[in-house]
């Protein structure tokens, strides 16, 4: 077998690669472990859900695997570093989704600044406007560029913070974003928007030292997975009022059972994931993952200097 897909496509894209090598479609075993890991077990190529996790048991069942491909880009639960020490490449659409990202994030601080009113000098409570604000980018992913330009658009003022970033980098003249220190970035904007690719060296990154000193009135929108923010900090920040609301896109599982920080926090949503997902990014994402896929499994012999996805190609993604 060359190529499971477990990860739902486009037909258009499953029968393009059905043309080209042995191709099975079974997104019934995202939900059956055990028989993934049989079934991995002369497979070259495999396409997943975010729902499956790579680690080394996985990657021990699959002795010919040589990529693992995933429509969206996060990477939470793949062992990157074990799919290194395979020989495994990663293959994510790096730039698919952006369009769709950015237009969310919009969207979300649109809400955000008109469903949670402020108190204006006249005493009324009142919504604000995109164009009037401040809007701080924590993560140059490839959804800052789309996002800064809209954001331009509008009027609002963009700055930005990486941490995989140096403020001298091109790129955040080519992109429109001021570069600033994260500790100013959170205290002047009136609105900031979490990017962030998820690494583990990033887990708690924005914690007290920051959210506790965040401007007055501030709203957040987050498409970062949620370990980047440290659970109690963040429950503080919007019970204390001081911040406004938050909004997140992507939460870590059971974040908001009972004894959690999060747990009835006041002016927090969430959403399931969804801002990647439109069905243009699908399409861009399954085309991306397939074809570069295609390029693996049609050459023979394993590629010179290989080198899986790892945490220092952040920055190279964020420039596709």
């Amino acid at each position: 077998m060359d190529l499971l897909i477990v990860e739902p496509l486009e037909p258009e894209v499953v029968q393009w690669l059905e043309a080209r090598y042995r191709v099975r479609v079974a997104p019934q075993l995202a939900r059956e472990t055990l028989a993934l890991r049989k079934a991995l077990f002369q497979v070259r190529a495999v396409i997943t859900p975010p729902s499956v996790a790579i680690d080394d048991a996985v990657l021990r069942a699959a002795p010919f695997l040589r990529a693992v491909g995933r429509l969206s880009a996060g990477v939470e639960n793949i062992d990157l570093t074990a799919c290194t020490r395979a020989g495994v490449e990663v293959v994510r659409p790096a730039g698919a989704s952006a369009v769709a990202e950015a237009e969310f994030a919009v969207g979300a601080l649109l809400q955000l600044l008109r469903r949670v009113p402020v108190l204006s000098p006249e005493g009324l409570l009142v919504g604000r406007e995109l164009g009037s604000v401040r809007v701080g980018l924590i993560g140059m992913t490839p959804a800052a560029r789309p996002l800064a330009l809209l954001l331009s658009a509008f009027g609002s003022e963009v700055v930005g913070y990486d941490p995989a970033l140096h403020a001298t980098d091109p790129l955040w003249a080519s992109w429109g974003v001021k570069p600033v220190p994260l500790r100013d970035l959170v205290e002047q904007c009136d609105a900031v928007c979490v990017l962030l690719a998820y690494f583990t060296r990033y887990r708690g990154l924005i914690g007290e030292r920051y959210l506790l000193g965040c401007k007055p009135n501030q709203v957040m929108v987050s498409l970062a997975h949620s370990s980047v923010f440290d659970e109690s900090a963040l429950a503080e920040a919007l019970a204390s009022t001081r911040m406004a609301a938050a909004w997140l896109d992507s939460l870590e599982p059971g974040a908001l059972d009972p004894g959690r920080p999060l747990h009835q926090a006041q002016a927090l949503q969430v959403t399931p994931r969804v801002a990647s997902t439109t069905r243009e990014s699908r399409q861009r994402s399954a085309w991306s993952v397939a074809r570069r896929i295609d390029e693996l499994l049609s050459d023979p012999t394993p590629r010179e200097g290989f080198k899986a996805t790892t945490e220092g190609d952040v920055a190279d993604l964020a420039g596709d």
